[in-house]
């Protein structure tokens, strides 16, 4: 899988436009306000649509660190890099 272009982006009722960090669980996702990066939703999928859940910054960071840990396990060195990318740029 490329991940080099599958940026996902979706809209917030309230805070606009939303990006992707990356997939938590099956239907639950990590998303974070694109431009200021500083409000994070646990999003999820389930038949009636999204729903948005709003998390603090260290559960978002508690989230993809488990997430980066569970790619390393997992052998999966693309998706790996390209968050450990991702970590370094939202969280430090």
């Amino acid at each position: 899988m490329n991940l080099e272009n599958s940026e996902t982006y979706i809209n917030h009722p309230t805070w606009g436009l939303l990006y992707r960090i990356c997939m938590v669980e099956e239907n639950q996702e990590l998303f974070t306000t694109l431009y200021a990066q500083r409000l994070f939703f646990l999003v999820l999928t389930d038949a009636k649509g999204l729903k948005f859940q709003p998390i603090g910054r260290t559960e978002a960071r508690m989230m993809l660190e488990n997430r980066i840990r569970n790619l390393r396990r997992a052998g999966q060195y693309q998706e790996y890099d390209q968050l450990q990318s991702i970590f370094q740029r939202t969280f430090q």
